[in-house]
């Protein structure tokens, strides 16, 4: 059983998984110095989500993917750590990326920090994706993702969990890069790609994630370049119908607590 530790707002969190090879080197420390991780920030979408599905109730619903036996539910993911991602790489094989892009020209990896999200409307124009986005896209997994909603007339925000109504596990867009170490080893990272929000997510936040749908996915994360047209048809807001939301407690607040009790409804 593989262990990596990651120093998130100043506290170290064990993650437990049996990666393997599918980790590409990551190693304890690889951002020892980044910056706290504010789970409420305006500027942020999506700054954290879940993945609690077994592997056969991920295969239900990506039969077309391997997935490894020995992967643990996740409850409150948070930039920085590996997530799991399916790259366009022809092997339809679930892998673990770290969560904040770091680009291939990159001086230091603290710059993924900044990299967690990627927004739709200039990937094409920007540094840090336009090559990713014709040739390194990919899926992110996930059943649920946070944000916080700014209640009226209330000073703090509620933290609500959003889900797909059948509550099957889906792919958000996202986009994968190689970044080398001063050190000679490979570090393979991702970024989410979020879009204008839907009517259900508007009263929630300004942005959403872009999430895939079902027969979406495997042009997604094909092989050959995409066209730009195609590219945009494809980033686009989830039905509104096809989602809800709910309060869950503060605890969620802290990249620290990743037990079932983050994801309970509030009474």
């Amino acid at each position: 059983m593989s262990k990596f530790t990651w120093e998130v707002t100043g506290q170290i969190i064990w993650l437990f998984r049996d990666f393997g090879e599918a980790a590409h080197n990551l190693r304890p420390g690889t951002f020892s110095n980044q910056q706290p991780c504010f789970a409420d920030r305006g500027d942020t979408m999506c700054g954290r989500f879940s993945l609690v599905q077994d592997p056969n109730q991920l295969r239900a619903t990506f039969a077309w993917l391997n997935i490894p036996e020995t992967m643990g539910p996740r409850y409150n993911v948070a930039p920085t750590q590996p997530v799991a991602v399916v790259p366009n790489d022809g092997r339809n094989q679930l892998d673990f990326y770290l969560w904040g892009l770091i680009p291939l020209w990159a001086k230091d990896p603290s710059i993924g920090n900044r990299m967690i999200n990627a927004r739709a409307e200039t990937l094409a124009e920007k540094p840090a994706f336009k090559s990713a986005l014709r040739h390194r896209r990919c899926l992110v997994l996930a059943d649920g993702f946070y944000e916080w909603k700014q209640e009226p007339g209330m000073k703090t925000k509620t933290p609500m969990r959003i889900q797909l109504k059948d509550g099957k596990p889906f792919a958000f867009a996202g986009l994968w890069e190689r970044w080398n170490s001063p050190d000679g080893s490979e570090v393979r990272s991702c970024t989410i790609i979020t879009t204008q929000p839907n009517d259900f997510m508007a009263t929630i936040h300004n942005r959403m994630p872009v999430i895939l749908l079902a027969e979406q996915t495997l042009r997604w994360i094909d092989q050959e370049s995409l066209d730009p047209q195609v590219v945009q048809s494809l980033l686009q807001p989830y039905p509104s119908e096809m989602m809800m939301a709910y309060p869950v407690s503060k605890l969620v607040n802290s990249p620290a607590n990743d037990t079932a009790q983050v994801i309970q409804p509030l009474v």
